[in-house]
């Protein structure tokens, strides 16, 4: 693989420092130490043997797709294996006890090729999808129940193609009764230069029951990640997509981007004239939580060397974002042990509040491309612990997380329905790392940290569990904001309950604001239960 270039890291200097600690704002003053999880190992205790594996061709890519597909509560787990099979591992895990996956080979799932995948139910019936994308042609599976799958691509008129696919995401435009696709797509290798394929949007027929042929999102610069989210919160899901700037020069025109996809328009490219900040990184991951607690998404976005953390630099009246990663304290830009004078290289970020204070955390995968000897080879992957002025602490080591593995795409998910969770990692040419959370306790102890609830909205006909909704949560003198969202990670994403962490609150009030607009009423959940949360009223269901 040609080298990749070293990221400018920089000394950043004490007016540096101090400009953008100001931005943040003064709440950044000082920080208690928050209480630090303990997981212990148990891939293969727990039945899984699994590896991304290949050459040049999966050098990225590596994901994980989480989703419960025979409605037994817990959640199951679809692997990327690159030039090996990829493979669905079906929970089998006992509540609150040690982590358990039985394989269930069938040969519409056990492809090669496969980069990653996203759960989504395309077609509002109940019974979960797969998006999966691959070196080669893409395939959009049809979800029949108990974790039985058929390729729907003909049948939905979905042109799968037959290149490099890196990303996903989803949204539900207004008006349509099936969802808008995006599809990322990588490098072309035929070209005598290096050169990105044009992206692809996808949206559906008329009425349903099929897609269009694609529009091209042109240019495309060799993304790694994109997510549909309403950065305004104007209730539209903009397109935002991190690209890798390895295969692409400032002269042509490459950069991060954000598409505007308002229904029953062409997508539209947002420029430095609608308020877009140039920006030019080896992007990889996105993940989205309203981080800053101002009402609006923030953004992490990974990268080789420093990472970055996004707000909204003046309101919602344009795209025009700050980062804040080094005042929160998550550029992460070398690992904290192993090869710990030599830049880190960052892929999936996941944020989630896994010690249930309340506060929300930040897991990012870390791992080398392929053996670049000007970034860290030893580079464990991070865990930041939400403080309460707003910052991050390093607690990786602490937890026990701390592995040299070639990580890629990851997930953050209660895997045993213990109101804990857990971390799977997906690794290249190695077995998944799987993290069981024991909380304050041991492998044969578990104890908790805190309280949490957990929520699903729901709705009826299109769009059932209800994409691009914002959930807000109130508890323990805190509230909590973050979108529904399909895309994002690093080629993985999760369909599921979201879960909030409420520290010592007995109760919690939650309110949805769904995606057409309508706001429900803040209703009481008790600690320590996950929920539904239908739009047709009724209060929330007690699912567990």
């Amino acid at each position: 693989m040609p080298r990749w270039r070293l990221a400018a890291l920089g000394a950043v200097g004490a007016l540096a420092i101090a400009a953008v600690a100001l931005l943040a704002g003064p709440s950044l003053l000082g920080s208690s130490a928050p209480a630090v999880p303990h997981f212990v190992e148990e891939a293969s205790a727990a039945g899984i043997q699994h590896s991304y594996d290949g050459g040049f061709d999966y050098f990225v890519g590596g994901g994980v797709a989480v989703f419960d597909c025979n409605a037994d509560g817990r959640p199951d787990l679809y692997l990327a294996g690159g030039s090996s099979p990829a493979a669905l591992y079906v929970n089998q895990s006992s509540a609150g006890g040690p982590l358990h996956f039985l394989e269930q080979a069938d040969p519409v799932l056990d492809l090669t090729g496969v980069t990653g995948a996203y759960p989504i139910d395309v077609d509002g019936d109940g019974q979960v999808d797969l998006m999966i994308l691959r070196y080669g042609e893409n395939e959009l599976l049809r979800g029949l129940g108990n974790c039985q799958f058929e390729l729907a691509n003909d049948e939905w008129q979905f042109d799968g193609g037959n290149i490099w696919s890196t990303a996903f995401s989803a949204t539900w435009e207004q008006g349509a009764s099936w969802p808008t696709l995006a599809v990322g797509n990588y490098l072309d290798q035929t070209s005598t230069t290096y050169h990105c394929f044009d992206n692809q949007l996808f949206r559906p027929a008329p009425g349903g029951q099929a897609f269009v042929a694609p529009v091209p999102l042109s240019p495309g610069w060799c993304p790694l990640s994109m997510l549909f989210s309403s950065w305004d919160r104007s209730g539209r899901a903009d397109l935002r997509v991190s690209n890798d700037r390895h295969y692409y020069t400032t002269a042509s025109g490459g950069e991060e981007q954000l598409w505007r996809v308002a229904p029953g328009q062409p997508p539209l490219e947002y420029t430095a004239a609608d308020g877009w900040q140039a920006l030019h990184i080896w992007g990889m991951g996105i993940a989205e939580y309203d981080v800053t607690g101002d009402g609006y998404p923030d953004y992490f976005l990974t990268s080789q060397g420093d990472n970055k953390l996004q707000t909204l630099a003046d309101g919602p009246a344009q795209p025009d974002f700050m980062d804040i990663a080094l005042a929160r304290g998550v550029t992460a830009t070398r690992p904290y042990a192993g090869d710990t004078q030599l830049p880190s290289t960052a892929w999936d970020p996941e944020f989630e509040d896994v010690n249930n204070d309340g506060l929300v955390d930040l897991f990012i995968t870390k791992g080398n491309v392929e053996a670049e000897a000007d970034y860290a080879v030893r580079d464990p992957s991070d865990l930041f612990l939400g403080n309460a002025d707003g910052t991050f602490s390093q607690a990786a080591e602490q937890a026990g997380l701390t592995a040299f593995n070639t990580a890629r795409g990851a997930a953050v998910a209660d895997l045993n329905g213990d109101g804990l969770l857990d971390i799977i990692a997906v690794n290249r040419g190695a077995n998944v790392s799987l993290w069981r959370n024991v909380g304050a306790g041991t492998a044969d102890a578990p104890a908790p940290l805190g309280n949490w609830i957990a929520v699903q909205p729901q709705q009826p006909g299109p769009n059932r569990d209800a994409i691009g909704a914002w959930l807000e949560v109130r508890a323990d003198g805190r509230t909590m904001q973050r979108e529904v969202t399909i895309g994002g990670g690093q080629v993985g994403g999760e369909l599921g309950p979201t879960h909030f962490g409420i520290g010592g609150a007995g109760t919690a009030q939650v309110r949805v604001t769904w995606p057409d607009g309508q706001m429900s009423d803040w209703l009481d959940v008790e600690a320590n239960t996950s929920v539904v949360i239908n739009q047709a009223g009724g209060g929330p269901q007690i699912v567990h």
